[in-house]
Order: structure tokens, then sequence, then C-alpha cells
């Protein structure tokens, strides 16, 4: 039987505020302050000093602006690292938009194909509902920009640059999305109404065309073939004719994309270490490479990433950002707010009770630069962000090791770091499918 609150209750917790003569200085403290800045503890920022034994340079921070684009930004990021290092490139960016033109083409046609396969079903299913509460939108995975690059290529950022519509994407993904539940609307129906599939096509084929000149209004039409002029560090000049986007990526990166891999952590019952999963009705390019996860202990996730960063390479990386986070600081620390000492409350939960309970899943994707090892462990990390030079140390942040712990869910390595037997799991394993919703499925 459910029971109200009593005037009894009430009174019993007001007493006891009553009774505790740090009540008033806490409540003027926190109503004027906030709880933030209330529970803050500043000797973390000592702790957080960012100082690493193992510091890769990486230049200057990109600016992902008023966007969702941070997995695209950060993945972009670690390969023109590499880029930058083999032909002295200073400052160098690889087109964020270029890609983010392809991710959501390919992302209608992904939500067509899952209309389509779900239409059987009614409006009122689970799935259905998924599908509908955000046809598409910036964020995404490691494999799903793989899976872009693998068809499509990479320019440079001065081949095809940021535009209003990239830069601050609420206006272009409100309206992208409107028209694709409208189609939603449309194919649900000809499926009901037995239309041929010739007919389901056509009407596709229609969709698809105007959701490309949506996008070229919007973010600018892509390029198939140009030159790269630039100069180098040491200001020697160079162009380079008649490229295309896909040989640009093949000479200038030159990664065979399918030896990096996703490493997760997920301590949750449902998914045992040291097998593989997939997530139902994640991903963009139809056909194209699937989105597939390692799932480890979080001992093993960090010694892949400090492997990774010996070996002079940068790591993409997923985690909660926004969980004990100092965004202006840039530090990401469990100690830096104490809300449990403030409120008298315990807050604690494991990192699979967050999991399983939604207090947390990936929101945001990064780039570790760099580690500081003590006595070979680690104590904190450096992290490259893509919101600009403003916030942290001109951009860059300190992610202390306990943090990383508890908030951090996905590292991309290259699977020549992966033990023998791990290599053979990722490798070879068909991995479990998981329900879209599932907090893995989370796009940074």
């Amino acid at each position: 039987m459910s029971k109200e609150i009593t005037a009894d209750q009430t009174a019993r917790y007001q007493q006891a505020l009553a009774a505790d003569p740090t009540a008033k200085v806490l409540e003027r403290a926190v109503s004027h302050q906030g709880i933030l800045a209330t529970s803050a503890d500043y000797a973390s920022e000592t702790d957080m000093t960012p100082v690493f034994s193992i510091d890769l340079d990486t230049g200057k921070v990109a600016n992902q602006k008023q966007s969702g684009r941070c997995w695209m930004f950060a993945a972009l990021n670690t390969m023109r690292h590499h880029l930058a290092d083999l032909f002295h490139l200073s400052d160098f960016e690889l087109s964020q938009n270029y890609t983010n033109f392809w991710d959501k083409f390919e992302k209608a046609n992904y939500f067509y194909e899952n209309v389509l396969a779900t239409a059987d079903q009614p409006t009122s299913s689970r799935k259905v509902a998924f599908l509908m509460a955000t046809p598409q939108q910036d964020g995404g995975q490691w494999d799903m920009l793989c899976a872009i690059i693998q068809k499509y290529g990479i320019v440079p950022k001065s081949v095809m640059p940021e535009t209003y519509n990239s830069s601050k994407s609420s206006e272009l993904n409100s309206t992208l999305n409107l028209k694709l539940r409208k189609d939603a609307i449309t194919l649900r129906k000809l499926v009901a109404d037995k239309a041929s599939d010739a007919d389901i096509a056509a009407a596709k084929d229609k969709m698809l065309g105007e959701v490309y000149r949506l996008l070229s209004f919007s973010l600018g039409q892509p390029v198939d073939k140009f030159d790269f002029e630039y100069r180098d560090d040491d200001k020697n000049y160079h162009i380079d004719k008649g490229l295309t986007p896909k040989s640009f990526f093949d000479k200038y990166v030159d990664w065979d994309l399918n030896d990096y891999v996703s490493i997760i952590n997920a301590p949750t019952a449902d998914k045992p270490y040291n097998h593989t999963y997939t997530v139902e009705m994640l991903g963009n390019v139809v056909n194209g490479r699937q989105v597939k996860h390692l799932n480890v202990s979080m001992k093993d996730f960090k010694q892949l990433a400090i492997k990774q960063l010996q070996a002079g390479q940068s790591v993409w990386f997923g985690c909660d950002v926004g969980q004990s986070s100092e965004r202006q600081k840039g530090i990401m620390d469990t100690k830096y707010y104490d809300k449990d000492a403030l409120f008298n409350i315990d807050f604690s939960t494991t990192k699979a009770e967050r999991l399983d309970y939604g207090e947390s899943l990936m929101t945001h994707a990064m780039v570790l630069t760099g580690v500081d090892l003590v006595d070979g462990q680690p104590t904190k990390w450096k992290v490259e962000n893509s919101w600009g030079e403003k916030v942290g140390t001109k951009g860059y942040f300190v992610m202390s090791d306990a943090w990383m712990d508890e908030y951090c869910y996905q590292v991309v390595v290259n699977k020549q770091f992966l033990p023998d037997d791990l290599k053979h799991i990722q490798e070879t394993e068909e991995p479990t499918v998981l329900a879209p919703w599932d907090p893995m499925g989370a796009l940074a």
C-alpha cells in the first residue's frame, strides 16, 4: 500500500535540522554559492598539476564549438597527431565537416533501414519509440567513424572547412530529424499498405536525395578531388595535386583501421570480461564496419592505454565527462567535489550500479596524450579536449587515475598491444548483441 508523507514526519525532519548548529551556515552557503562551489575541495588542484612522465606533444587543441562531434574530433585528432609528426605540420587539422556530412547522410539511410525492419511493430513498441526519440544526432563511436573513412576517406580542413551549421548544429539536427520522422510515417504506411519492394526503394531513394540536398545547403557539398597545398614547420612549400579523399588518407595517414579496436570497461553482471559485444541498431553505414567492443578489467584497460602512449601514439577514449569535473580549470578528479560531507549523505555507488541505474554512461570522447607513472603505476593522465583553448591548460585537462577507474568506459588501441589471448578473442569471437538502449551504445 502506498504511504503519504505525514505531518509528523515533516516535523521530525524540521526538528533534526533545527538541532544541527551547522545547518543554517550550510544553508546560506549552498543557497547562495551553489552545490558545486560549496563542496569543492581545492586541494585537488595541487594533486592535478599538469606534469607527466609520458607527455606527447600534440600541438593546439581543436574546437568542436556548439556541436556534439567530440567523438569525431577526438578520432581525427589521433590521426592528425600521426600525420603532423610524419610531415612536420603543426596546428594542422583534418576536416571534421567532411566526415560530419557523410555521417549524417549515412545515418539517414541507417534510420530508414531500421524503420523498415521494425515496420511491423506498433509505434508504442520500445524499439520503435527508441528510433523515433532521436532519428539521428551529432554523436557517434569510433567504429562508426572508421566506417565513414573506409567508405569516403578524409580531407584536410582547408579543403572542406566548418560552416555555421557544422559548428552550431542544433538547427540542422532539428530540421533533419523533422524530415526523418516524417519519412518514417511514409515508409511505415507503405509497408502497412503492402507496397512492392520497388515502390519502397523508390520512395527511400527520393528521401535520400532530399537529405543530400538538405545537407549540401547546410554543410556544403563534399569534395571528390582536390590539391593539398601547405608549408611545413620549416617553411618548405609543398603541393600534391589530384588527390581523392581516399588517396589522401592512404598517403598521409596510412593506417589500417582494422588494427584499431574498441576496448571497454563495463563491470555489469550482463557483460562478463574477456568477451565481445555489439549493440542492436547502433551504427551509421549499412553493411559497413560493425561496432564491436571487447570488455576487459580496468587493470587491463589502463595497461593497454599506457602501452600505446609509451609507443608514442595518442589514445581515443570515451567517458562521462560531467561527473566530478571542473570544466574551466580542466580537472577531472573524484576528490574535487565532496557532496557527501557537505550534505552528510552517502551518495556512493559502484561503477556497475551507475551503469545499471542510469546514473552514468559515455557522454564525451577525448584523447589521452600523456600519463604520469610513479613506480610504474598511473597517478594522473593528460587529456586533449576539443573545447578550444579557453578551458583547462590551453585546452588540455588533467584526469586523476581514480577518475579514470570510475568514469572511463572506452579506449581505442592498436591490436598489437593486446596480449595473445585477448587478441584472439577480439578477432574471432562473435559478439553478444546488446539491446539498443544499453549504456555501451551511448553516443559520445
